[in-house]
């Protein structure tokens, strides 16, 4: 039965199937153990049609205008004749661990076009401004035929170094005041990226951001570039007015053009399966960890004494290991 479901899938994600694809990702996401298996064998089914498309990754704090770029250049990627998939992550809270999932909401544009796709998930408990499966979903849209893939993380001060490691081009997005607030701009952020977009540089603003542009190109060059020989470029750009876009995609397009003929995007492909591998081993001992009768017979006790400051967090995890540790020996054993 497994077999044939998976096959159903498969068949419609490479059909472009876009119902079939949303099912597919609702499956991949599902912490569901028989869910899981089902979503392995579709992913290993649908990987020799994969890794054709660009990965793009748009960061930025909240109010530069990420999701009104997008839009714009999502759009101008259409006139040019291409399919576009969004992955548009949404914070959670921490107290309700709800979140807006609003993306659609602000792309109403692209949203309803036939030729783009856009997911809006959220973070839960992954860190790295990107949801949990947002490197597993990567490959099912590539299958699906859309080109380039855009992942669009929260910007809210996580580190994005993940966010970063499962794209191929990585786009900070900013303000016409990034110039006053530049200590805000994380040093590590700048030098992930491949390219920064003063955004908003349109009526009052338009000088401000030519000022800012200019900041920000000194203080790169303090900095290392993520790719040897590859020169980070500082553009404003004008959501609104369209003005900018086609500039940064030849911008793009240039990387990838540098980066196949070097060889560095094999490489860099290469780097991001093995990343992939220990985010997936991370992922099932976590799960097997929680899971475990020991374990889980033990944490609810363990937690509000570490709480209440009658144990020492680094005793109770010692406790929580041992249980599992000892657990997992014993069935060994037998």
């Amino acid at each position: 039965m497994g077999v044939l479901e998976a096959d159903f899938y498969i068949r419609g994600i490479l059909a472009s199937d876009r119902r079939v694809l949303a099912k597919a990702i609702t499956l991949l996401e599902s912490t569901r153990p028989e869910d899981q298996e089902l979503a392995w064998r579709v992913q290993e089914g649908i990987l020799p049609h994969s890794g054709g498309a660009m990965r793009i990754g748009i960061s930025g704090a909240p109010g530069a205008g990420k999701s009104t770029f997008i839009e714009a250049f999502g759009m101008y990627l259409i006139g040019q004749g291409r399919r576009v998939a969004v992955l548009a992550i949404d914070p959670s809270s921490k107290r309700s661990g709800g979140s807006i999932l609003g993306d659609k909401t602000r792309m109403l544009q692209l949203a309803t076009h036939d030729r783009a796709f856009i997911r809006p998930s959220p973070t839960g408990d992954a860190l790295g401004g990107v949801a949990r499966k947002t490197r597993q979903t990567i490959p099912l849209l590539e299958a699906a035929g859309y080109d380039p893939i855009i992942v669009e993380t929260v910007g809210v001060g996580q580190s994005e170094t993940m966010a970063a490691s499962m794209v191929d081009f990585f786009t900070l997005i900013t303000t016409p005041n990034a110039g006053d607030d530049l200590q805000g701009i994380k040093r590590g952020i700048m030098e992930l990226v491949h390219a920064i977009l003063v955004n908003k540089a349109d009526g009052a603003f338009e000088e401000q951001a030519k000022t800012a542009r200019h900041i920000l190109v000194r203080a790169l060059e303090l900095m290392h570039p993520p790719v040897p020989g590859w020169k980070v470029s500082v553009e404003t750009v004008s959501s609104l007015r369209e003005e900018g876009i086609g500039r940064y995609w030849e911008m793009v397009e240039a990387f990838r053009g540098e980066m196949v003929g070097s060889g560095q995007l094999a490489a860099e492909r290469r780097r991001q399966a093995r990343d992939w591998m220990w985010e997936m081993v991370e992922e099932e001992l976590k799960r097997r960890f929680i899971t475990n009768h020991q374990v889980s017979a033990l944490l609810p006790g363990l937690e509000q004494a570490v709480i209440g400051g009658a144990v020492p967090p680094v005793v109770a995890a010692s406790q929580l290991l041992d249980a599992h540790f000892g657990a997992s020996r014993n069935l060994g054993a037998r």
